[in-house]
Order: C-alpha cells, then sequence, then structure tokens
C-alpha cells in the first residue's frame, strides 16, 4: 500500500510513537511504501527544529536533522511534485500533500489535519487518520 502522511503525523511519529509511530514501523519493515516531496521534506525539517519541539527531539537520542535524513532516505520515496492547478484545501500548505498523493498514485493521504481530513478524498485518494490507516493496512 502507497501512503503520503502529513507532517503532523510524522512528527507524532517520530517525538511519540503510538498510533502514528506504527506507520513507521510497517514502513520499515516494507508493509507499506512511503513517499514525500521536496516541500514536505523542508516542512518536516522546519517542524522539527522548532524551540518548543527542542526537548521531545533530544529525547529521541536523534537530532531533527538525522530524524529528516532517516525519513527521507530511508523510510519514504520522494517524488518531484508541481504545485496543483487550482487550490483543492482550505489551507493552501496542504496541498502539497495531495499533489505529493497525485505524483505517488497514493492509495491513502494520512493527516491529523481538520483541513484535509474535511476533504475526505482527493481524486479518488482517501483522506484518513493514523488509526483509520491501520485498519485498512491490516484488511488489505
Amino acid at each position: 500500500m502507497r501512503l503520503v502522511v502529513d507532517t503532523n503525523v510524522l512528527v507524532s511519529a517520530f517525538l511519540w510513537q503510538g498510533t502514528p509511530g506504527r506507520l513507521i514501523e510497517l514502513a520499515a519493515e516494507a508493509e507499506i511504501e512511503l513517499f514525500t516531496s521536496r516541500a514536505l521534506i523542508d516542512e518536516l525539517s522546519e517542524v522539527l527544529h522548532r524551540q518548543k519541539l527542542a526537548k521531545q527531539v533530544e529525547a529521541t537520542g536523534l537530532t531533527a536533522a538525522q530524524m529528516v535524513r532517516h525519513y527521507s532516505g530511508r523510510l519514504a520515496k520522494v517524488v518531484p511534485t508541481g504545485k496543483l492547478a487550482d487550490p483543492a484545501s482550505r489551507d493552501v500548505d496542504d496541498d502539497a500533500v495531495l499533489a505529493c498523493a497525485l505524483t505517488a498514485s497514493a492509495n491513502l493521504i494520512v493527516s491529523g489535519d481538520n483541513d484535509l481530513l474535511a476533504l475526505k478524498h482527493y481524486q479518488g485518494i482517501p483522506i484518513v487518520t493514523p488509526a483509520q490507516a491501520i485498519q485498512r493496512i491490516a484488511a488489505d
């Protein structure tokens, strides 16, 4: 199964594990394929470098840069994406997730962002929470 995982889910996975962390485990076990783009990697890096997350990042034993390198270099395949022809989300920044999913021919978009979840799907690609993604993966 091919997934594009939104930055908020990745941050939760890396810093607090839980259900989002299970998606990272499944990718590491090659049970699912993760896809990302340069824009999404840049956003992940920016968020993980925020001062308010410094203690949580430090507690992992990795630096923010190491987490980003591990994700973009080992866990996810980076695909080239452009901008959507027409904005699709209430938050224009979320269009990068949608563009990546289209380019990657993703089966699912995984997010905790209400702006994306409100869409329910984009061009036939379901937009689900991490828990819903885990359920779909288990059923697949």
